[in-house]
């Protein structure tokens, strides 16, 4: 955004100088052009005379239509411009409820950030193109080529005003026009050397979900079993990042027993749930006691080496990870919005929410959260 409020100064600054220019041609003062021309004129006939008379009537009734046009065009793109700067900065404010978007929703605010970039930058090659013709061109100055700039003047009073306010990044933008150019042409240029990358590629829910295919393993639980996600294929599966020593997780057992009762909520409508434990310094007698103790419905799986969780992602502890019946990561984040029951009002179980959709073949509304917690304890 503020690449286009600066771009907006120049525009402003070079529509003064080109204002100031209105009366000059090519070729001397216009002092020099009045001597000759008077000279010549007195060479005429009268016919000679009228003849050119009408052409230049003609000349500048034309030039003067032409440039009261681009001035109307370059009113035009600037509205447009300033729309999609402003629209951009909204956007940018929407970023921080991004995670909370369901898939379809961060598809369409995907396609409308995407939207007003375009918009914004085909209302700058149209201003460009405008002021070309107010310069006493007939069309836009090619790619790479600068922007002449005919007053400083005001480039200074703006500079000095910029240094005043310690805006540095724009005072030494405005030195560089004062000078005598605005470097539109070397920016395009060296974009073009750049890779093109789109900054946002339009993509289609299935294929956000695709890329979010869960990673296939093979674990042993505390008690020695062998469990494999294949195991599951077709059923939803709910990992549970877990250490009992973290007090997040405690809370979750000892205090409201969130975990154990979504398991056994939704036991019956094909759901599965496994704890995985990737606290490198963990025992297997410490677990299998927890275990007993919260008569846990599903397994402990040891992942003291990480592999696992480091093949997930997994940052902290509670970190839960919902797999469809198609093997796609449906839902990532937090167990829920209210860290130790912080938050009284509103409270949303991400992951009840979630089961809840997929088991009545919904999408799920929230796909992501920031998870919360202690931090997995990874071997080093």
């Amino acid at each position: 955004m503020k690449k286009f409020l600066i771009l907006i100064v120049g525009i402003v600054v070079v529509l003064t100088g080109v204002w100031a220019a209105f009366g000059q041609s090519e070729g001397g003062s216009g002092e020099d052009r009045r001597d000759a021309l008077k000279q010549r004129r007195e060479n005429m006939s009268e016919q000679e005379k009228e003849q050119i008379s009408a052409q230049m009537r003609e000349r500048f009734s034309s030039r003067g239509e032409e440039r009261l046009k681009a001035i109307k065009t370059i009113e035009e793109q600037l509205a447009k411009l300033k729309e999609s700067v402003e629209g951009m900065g909204r956007g940018r404010d929407s970023r921080s409820e991004f995670r909370e978007m369901s898939p379809e929703e961060r598809v369409k605010f995907r396609e409308q950030w995407s939207g007003m970039r375009e918009e914004g930058q085909e209302a700058i090659k149209a201003i460009i193109a405008q002021i070309a013709i107010l310069q006493g061109q007939r069309q836009a100055p090619a790619e790479g080529e600068e922007l002449v700039i005919v007053s400083t003047r005001e480039l200074k009073a703006i500079q000095e005003l910029a240094l005043k306010e310690k805006a540095a990044e724009t005072a030494e933008r405005l030195e560089r026009i004062n000078k005598g150019r605005v470097d539109i042409g070397d920016r395009q240029q060296r974009a073009e050397k750049r890779p093109s990358t789109p900054l946002i590629q339009k993509r289609s829910v299935e294929e956000i979900k695709a890329e979010k295919n869960a990673p296939q393993f093979t674990l042993n639980s505390f008690d020695g079993k062998t469990v494999s996600l294949s195991d599951h294929k077709g059923k939803i599966v709910v990992l549970e990042w877990f250490n009992f020593e973290c007090p997040f997780v405690k809370y979750h057992y000892d205090t409201v027993s969130t975990m154990v009762a979504l398991a056994n909520k939704y036991k019956d409508k094909n759901v599965v749930w496994l704890a995985i434990n990737s606290t490198s310094h963990t025992t297997p007698e410490a677990n299998n006691e927890f275990a007993q103790k919260h008569k846990l419905p599903y397994p402990i799986l040891d992942d003291r080496d990480g592999k696992v969780g480091r093949a997930y992602g997994a940052k902290t502890t509670p970190h839960i990870f919902i797999i469809d019946a198609k093997g796609h990561i449906a839902y990532e984040g937090a167990i829920d919005n209210s860290p130790m029951g912080g938050v009284k009002e509103g409270v949303i179980n991400y992951v009840d929410k979630a089961i809840a959709e997929l088991t009545s073949g919904k999408p799920v509304s929230i796909a992501e959260s920031k998870p919360y917690g202690c931090s997995v304890k990874y071997a080093d």
